[in-house]
């Protein structure tokens, strides 16, 4: 599976208005963000693994999961971590029509039931159009850094070793609280956060700006 571990310059420039980085020079920081989830005994493990890091991440919630694991999405709020939008279904922005994108935001939103000013588009395709609709209640948080906890083809270790050599301070990084990503993302998560939680990093949510809407 072809993917960049780091988030290039170009994708930057074409959607300089996205989140990719925060700049905190107060501490050392990285921002962990779970994507695809809520899902049980994954999302657990996830939840088992911030706490004993005392770390803080965002969820990025699939609507029709939360509709089928709402327990799990209270056990992700009473733990103190914040939400984000990441469509009913997953849906490609690239594949498909702007109106539909649009309610199928709002549906997850519908399900999710808490407020939320934030949106990851699912594999970071969203049209320039999309976009702009979308940043009227939402920021839309894409990544410095993608683990590629997803990637079965890709070892373990080295799924570690280059989120270890990418990961700076600011960092917005991608892990999946899913199914798919699980066999890898246990191995590599509790290992990143002790690496950098050994060197003095906190681990913090995406903030959440206010919106008119919300």
């Amino acid at each position: 599976m072809l993917f960049l571990h780091k988030s290039n310059f170009l994708l930057r420039t074409v959607y300089p208005e996205c989140w990719w980085k925060i700049e905190d020079e107060s501490e050392p920081t990285i921002y962990l963000t779970f994507d695809d989830g809520p899902i049980p005994e994954v999302t657990e493990f996830v939840l088992g693994q911030l706490d004993k890091f005392s770390a803080q991440a965002t969820f990025f919630c699939i609507g029709d999961n939360v509709r089928k694991h709402r327990d799990m999405l209270y056990k992700v709020l009473e733990a103190g971590h914040m939400v984000g939008n990441h469509t009913f279904n997953h849906l490609n922005g690239w594949k498909t029509d702007d109106s539909v994108y649009l309610e199928n935001i709002q549906k997850c939103q519908d399900y999710l039931g808490v407020e939320t000013s934030l949106f990851r588009p699912p594999y970071g395709r969203i049209k320039k159009t999309q976009a702009a609709q979308v940043m009227e209640n939402y920021s839309i948080v894409m990544w410095d850094v993608l683990t590629g906890d997803f990637d079965r083809k890709l070892p373990a270790d080295v799924c570690l070793k280059k989120t270890i050599q990418y990961t700076k301070p600011g960092s917005i990084v991608v892990f999946h609280d899913s199914l798919k990503a699980w066999p890898t993302m246990r191995y590599v998560l509790p290992r990143m956060l002790g690496y950098f939680a050994e060197r003095g990093y906190a681990f913090r949510a995406v903030p959440q700006p206010v919106y008119a809407g919300y």
